[in-house]
């Protein structure tokens, strides 16, 4: 008996009767689709990382736990010195934090002639950190704006004279 090769319609209802048929086509191309998807999700997440919050609130934290050691001593100058330095900061209707500091010795003299540095420093993110230079208003007074936003803050005050910082201070406060 001769061997009978089917037709074009016999092999177009055969596969129309088996429904889909997987080949080694079809395997390789979920594979690359899957491999494709997993590298474009890393490349958006490793770009994401690298573009966002860091994670720090110091720019050199290994020097400054380097230098421990003198921040002790410094503080322990400080509080010899018995200075009372109290801030106040009040946020306008403007988005202008004000801050005023008052600075006395320890005899409740006013301190004149200091240079005075002030940071509204967001808890977490130093990128929102806020820089601005208290003026002297006279009698131990010193005030200074800047704007910020509402919410936590710290109000972290650097002063000192000829360049040498005499006190530091950090404080956590909300501004309304």
């Amino acid at each position: 008996m001769p061997t009978v090769l089917p037709t074009a319609e016999d092999v177009a209802r055969e596969k129309a009767k088996d429904g889909f048929r997987l080949t080694g086509l079809h395997v390789l191309l979920m594979l690359v689709a899957f491999f494709v998807t997993v590298a474009s999700v890393n490349a958006i997440m490793i770009h994401d990382a690298l573009s966002t919050f860091r994670g720090e609130v110091t720019k050199h934290p290994y020097e400054e736990g380097l230098a421990y050691n003198s921040d002790i001593q410094e503080a322990r100058a400080q509080a010899a010195r018995g200075w009372k330095v109290a801030g106040d900061v009040v946020r306008d209707a403007n988005g202008q934090a004000r801050v005023e500091v008052s600075a006395l010795d320890s005899s409740g003299a006013p301190l004149v002639g200091l240079s005075i540095a002030a940071r509204l420093a967001a808890p977490a993110d130093m990128k929102r950190d806020r820089l601005l230079t208290l003026e002297d208003a006279g009698n131990g007074v010193y005030r200074g704006s800047v704007a910020a936003d509402a919410g936590a803050w710290y109000l972290e005050l650097v002063a000192g004279r000829e360049g040498k910082t005499l006190f530091q201070s950090r404080n956590r406060i909300t501004l309304k």
